[in-house]
């Protein structure tokens, strides 16, 4: 390398003297210098080549490969994430089915019990009616029955008082009694 940079040092010298003493016109167009200046043309752009070769272009090449590397490795990663984002949203999409159908499934069973319990409590209350009902009934004929001798007993009275008053005349009870219950028998066979 120094042996190299000592012959361009000494060219350097040898051809800026002669270039230096040019003395008409422009030194390019003039052929005496034409050998000097393709000599420094061919060192100058040789330079530039290695320099440009050994230096600069592995580091270009070396900042390519690492930005090639780094996108390649970020689109790998933005897969892997892709692909975990999508999985996680399966399993949400899953657990979200699974919750409706469970939450569908407690309600049709809550329904399903509701109308159980209402059937029973309504059977319950038909059937205590109907015991209510029968009871009363009973009840009503009963009093029917217990009645009729005292509705007697108190039309009779009632009769014989409205005769008396209206006539003036005293009425047999016991007359009175027999055409107040015939009346009473015709009108229960009527309603019987």
């Amino acid at each position: 390398m120094k042996k190299t940079y000592i012959l361009i040092n000494i060219a350097l010298f040898a051809f800026t003297n002669q270039s230096l003493s040019s003395e008409a016109g422009m030194p390019q167009l003039n052929p005496d210098f034409w050998l000097a200046q393709i000599f420094w043309l061919l060192i100058i752009f040789s330079l530039l080549y290695i320099i440009i070769w050994k230096v600069f272009l592995p580091k270009v090449t070396y900042s390519l490969e690492n930005r090639k590397s780094k996108i390649v490795d970020d689109l790998n990663e933005a897969q892997k994430l892709k692909e975990g984002a999508e999985k996680k949203f399966n399993e949400y999409q899953k657990i979200i089915d699974d919750s409706k159908k469970e939450a569908q499934k407690i309600i049709e069973d809550g329904r399903k019990k509701l109308e159980k319990d209402i059937n029973e409590k309504k059977q319950k209350f038909n059937e205590e009616i109907e015991k209510e009902l029968m009871a009363v009934e009973k009840e009503i004929n009963d009093s029917k029955k217990n009645s009729l001798p005292n509705i007697s007993a108190i039309s009779t009275e009632i009769t014989t008082d409205i005769i008396k008053k209206i006539i003036n005349i005293e009425v047999n009870k016991s007359n009175a009694a027999a055409i107040i219950e015939d009346i009473a028998k015709i009108k229960m066979e009527k309603n019987v």
